[in-house]
């Protein structure tokens, strides 16, 4: 759709935008598709959606279906799930399923079961478990010649117009069961008499909540109607709690094609394997939730020190406490082994600063109390050489400011530390105004973001990485969370490290532009003087014209914008045919070339 490859849910059918599949699954589809393939996504941010919602201070839900999932809901959030009663009685006549033996015979007495409630006026709504079915369904009753309304969720925009006209006399409509949830079918006083709307479930679910939803689409508010599951041995479900038996014991028992099996019996049996599904799947949530709870840890540091960086608050902290763990790292790796070369060069490269202590005295007082001294230093140098930063600074900006052709707002300034460039945007404004230290403030913002945003990219991917291969562990009977939780705090511990190592480098390194014409200026008129732009315009065509007349006056004779002329073409090397020592030598003298002229 629209030149691009895009996932639809297999339960619902509903589009899942901006869903992309990873690990070069994407790509290959498109490529199979010939469509452009698009560039491969890099996650950013994860949660799952049980943090996501305790990340609220107060949670409350209502659904009609709620009632299976009371454990869960209780283990995960602590809520209590409190059944209200129905506004008026329930009248609508729930039977129960009807087993075959084949996909094909239940299949066949579903169309006929439609046939015959579509004659009597009643509406009829078919729930399927996937697209496919539902498909399926829809060729089946274009055979019978029967009229009828898909609605799968592909065309989610019809969904409420299809569902509000599911109650007319004699309509058919199959939907999936996720599909159209949220508008009551309305039925008139004949469509009452006749009996009411009618469900028939073509599979049981996985789960009793998406059963029960399918029977809820009738019966509302005490209108009369039914449902009805048909169900085949065959079937997903039907499988897990060993349906051969129940095949062969049919066989025994004389069973002829399209009979029918339907006692209480096996439907508590069917309800019963649905309860053990939803178990495993609520403990395979669970076992997830465990996962994301280490994240989850990792998620709050970092998250913290973003907004700390993105709103400023506290940020100056944070940097001074990058500056005192990068200290005390550096005193614990080196001090046990009395280094202090080697704590020293790592002092220089990191925090630009020689230690306030001699080699004699290293390792000799408490480790805190050198840490403590050697943070005090290397923040003292980065105020130093911030100071020396907006000093620097101001006068370029201010010539910026002052300059009656600027229209410019913001001014972009970059800044290296000899291996990364950084561009900084500041409001020239009040970078004059401070004197430079609202630019020193974005340099420390820019860094900060620009460090975390990275290395948390390439955490992500690490957590993702070791959480498939911790699963290994089973085979050596351990725990594979447990041995998560250690390696997945290492990972943490030395990204921190990184990240503190990074900043502090990049801080206390960096260093202005050595030409002043390198800073830009970034578009944005001011709104005091509008008509400054035309004079800005004419100024900057004017010095283009200067630049392209100074380099035709040094003889250069190329203008801006023309292309160099191609390099000469590489000739060949060519080598002349080397004999070698036991072939016969090329004076005709019939002798080996070693005994002859290859002495």
């Amino acid at each position: 759709m629209d030149n691009k490859v895009k996932i639809v849910d297999e339960q619902t059918g509903r589009i899942m935008e901006g869903r992309r599949y990873s690990d070069g699954l994407h790509q290959a589809i498109e490529a199979k598709e010939g469509v452009r393939i698009e560039a491969a996504t890099q996650t950013y941010a994860t949660i799952t959606l049980q943090n996501y919602f305790r990340m609220y201070h107060k949670l409350a839900g209502m659904t009609g279906t709620a009632e299976t999932e009371a454990q869960e809901l209780w283990d995960i959030y602590e809520l209590d799930v409190m059944s209200i009663p129905t506004n008026r009685p329930l009248a609508r006549q729930d039977d129960d399923d009807l087993v075959f033996k084949t996909k094909r015979e239940k299949f066949n007495a579903v169309i006929e079961d439609v046939v015959k409630l579509r004659d009597a006026g009643r509406p009829v709504l078919v729930g399927t478990t996937t697209v496919e079915v539902s498909e399926l369904l829809s060729r089946m009753l274009d055979i019978r010649k029967i009229e009828h309304q898909v609605l799968n969720a592909k065309r989610h925009q019809a969904e409420a117009e299809v569902v509000a006209k599911a109650g007319m006399p004699g309509a058919v409509t199959i939907a999936t069961n996720m599909a159209g949830r949220g508008t009551d079918i309305k039925l008139s006083d004949e469509v009452k008499k006749s009996g009411g709307l009618a469900i028939i479930g073509t599979e049981r679910h996985d789960s009793r909540r998406v059963d029960r939803q399918l029977r809820g689409r009738s019966g509302r508010q005490g209108d009369p109607g039914s449902s009805q599951f048909y169900v085949s041995l065959e079937d997903d479900l039907m499988r897990l709690f060993q349906s051969e038996r129940v095949s062969k014991m049919m066989d025994r028992l004389g069973h002829q094609d399209g009979e029918v099996i339907q006692h209480s019996m096996i439907t508590k049996s069917i309800e019963r394997a649905q309860r053990k599904v939803e178990e495993n799947n609520f403990g395979i949530r669970k076992r997830l939730l465990e996962y994301d709870d280490v994240m989850n840890s990792q998620r709050e540091v970092i998250y913290r020190r973003r907004r700390n960086a993105l709103h400023g608050e506290r940020l100056k902290f944070d940097i001074s406490g990058m500056f005192y763990e990068l200290s005390d790292h550096l005193i614990t790796e080196f001090g046990p082994g009395k280094d202090y070369e080697g704590m020293r060069i790592r002092s220089l490269a990191e925090l630009g600063v020689d230690p306030p202590f001699t080699s004699d005295e290293f390792g000799l007082g408490s480790p805190e109390a050198q840490s403590q001294s050697l943070h005090q230093v290397a923040e003292t140098h980065y105020h130093e050489r911030m100071k020396s930063l907006a000093a620097h600074a101001h006068p370029v900006i201010q010539r910026v400011y002052e300059d009656d052709t600027n229209q410019f707002v913001n001014i972009a300034v970059p800044f290296t530390d000899g291996r990364r460039n950084l561009q900084v945007m500041a409001n020239i404004e009040e970078a004059v105004d401070s004197s430079g230290t609202t630019l020193v403030d974005e340099l420390e913002k820019t860094v900060v973001l620009g460090v975390l945003d990275q290395l948390w990219k390439e955490h992500l991917r690490n957590m993702d990485d070791l959480r498939s291969n911790v699963q290994h562990a089973r085979f050596e009977q351990k725990d594979p969370l447990l041995i998560y939780k250690f390696e997945s705090y290492e990972l943490f511990k030395t990204m921190v490290q990184r990240m503190n190592t990074d900043v502090a480098s990049f801080l206390l390194k960096c260093q202005l532009p050595s030409q002043p014409d390198q800073v830009k200026r970034a578009p944005g008129a001011r709104p005091q003087q509008p008509a400054r732009l035309q004079t800005s315009k004419q100024g900057v065509q004017n010095l283009n014209e200067q630049r392209i007349a100074s380099a035709r006056a040094q003889g250069g004779g190329a203008t801006t914008g023309m292309p160099a002329p191609p390099p000469p073409k590489a000739e060949p090397v060519r080598v002349e045919k080397k004999t070698l020592p036991n072939e016969p030598c090329p004076c005709g003298s019939g002798k080996k070339f070693k005994k002859c002229h290859g002495i």
